[in-house]
């Protein structure tokens, strides 16, 4: 545990405690919110000592929720979340100029406890927040509350909310994942042990922030587009953002429709699918799908489109209606430009 540290880990130790200085300059977390009178969405930025980003805007909309009012010394944590950081960038030098594996691993296991403090902190606020609501409110939901998620997407009534580290934020979380890939490098004692480890971290990553659709959940979600509760388990699409954030749809004319309005990039969709109309509930993509048209096919919003998985499946769901009129997702999507 004594042993020495490599140099090259020293100087990386020191190079990344000094980086940690520009999360001084940057905001560290984001707060954002969507809504369709928010295409655009609004931002609440929180840096180490202050608010910034236009949390002025969602206190007005949260007022008639019965919300707190956000506002700078609702938050003690500004008080101590510089001290806390140059005392931190400080060990890094120390360690650096120490040069013993102990030190790396103390200073790992330190930057992974104030990882789980911060976050644990602030889902505590986002705890008493959510759910302390005003008696007065003008609009009340039963047994709903408004927490924001810790991490990530949380539809919150017609808002989607996503909660996550800003380019401060991220330089810190960078340096953790350093740390950690020198001492696993450390402890194993080779170029080889550190480059497994890099692409373990990697894949790793990878599989926490993946983006991809989840299951329409009939009879709960809602159309993103006009509303309605998605409940015939023939229909349904849905279209994911490279970003994460999901918007599901009870017709396909709605998800045309909803991309073509400007709410959402066409270039930054990662995902379009929509439901198998001959396997209820299953999602196909609609890049390779093969679509119907016709008035029997009758589904929610009228669009009367049934999507199918096979060219084949098609010719005889035509063969069965006595007829219909073949289509593509671009064909349909163009109707609305």
């Amino acid at each position: 545990m004594f042993s020495p540290l490599k140099p090259l880990t020293c100087g990386l130790i020191a190079a990344g405690a000094v980086a940690v200085v520009a999360a001084f300059f940057l905001p560290l977390w984001q707060i954002q919110l969507w809504a369709p009178q928010y295409p655009e969405g609004l931002n609440m930025k929180i840096w180490h000592n202050r608010l910034g980003g236009e949390y002025e805007i969602i206190n007005g909309l949260n007022h008639y929720i019965g919300m707190k009012e956000i506002k700078p010394d609702m938050f003690p944590e500004f008080k101590v979340i510089g001290p806390v950081m140059g005392v931190f960038i400080a060990l890094g030098l120390i360690v650096a100029a120490w040069g013993k594996q102990l030190g790396l691993w103390l200073y790992t296991g330190l930057a992974y406890l104030m990882g789980a403090v911060a976050l644990y902190d602030f889902y505590r606020w986002g705890y008493d927040y959510g759910h302390n609501l005003s008696e007065d409110a003008a609009i009340k939901v039963p047994g709903m509350a408004y927490q924001p998620p810790v991490l990530g997407y949380k539809n919150l009534l017609n808002f989607t909310a996503y909660s996550g580290p800003d380019q401060g934020g991220w330089v810190v979380v960078v340096f953790g994942l350093m740390l950690t890939l020198l001492l696993i490098w450390e402890w194993k004692g080779s170029k080889r042990s550190l480059s497994a480890a890099v692409l373990a971290l990697l894949l790793t990553s990878s599989s926490a922030c993946n983006v991809g659709p989840e299951p329409i959940r009939f009879g709960q979600d809602a159309c993103a587009h006009c509303k309605m509760t998605i409940t015939d388990q023939r229909f349904g699409a849905e279209i994911v953002t490279d970003k994460g954030r999901i918007f599901k749809f009870d017709d396909l004319n709605c998800a045309a429709e909803f991309i073509q309005s400007g709410k959402v990039d066409p270039n930054r969709l990662a995902f379009q699918v929509a439901v198998d109309y001959q396997r209820q509930g299953q999602l196909i993509p609609l890049s390779s799908a093969f679509l119907l048209r016709h008035e029997a096919v009758r589904s929610p919003m009228r669009s009367d489109i049934a999507v199918l998985s096979s060219a084949n499946a098609r010719n005889q769901l035509r063969a069965a209606l006595g007829g219909g009129v073949d289509l593509n997702w671009q064909t349909v999507c163009n109707q609305y430009k």
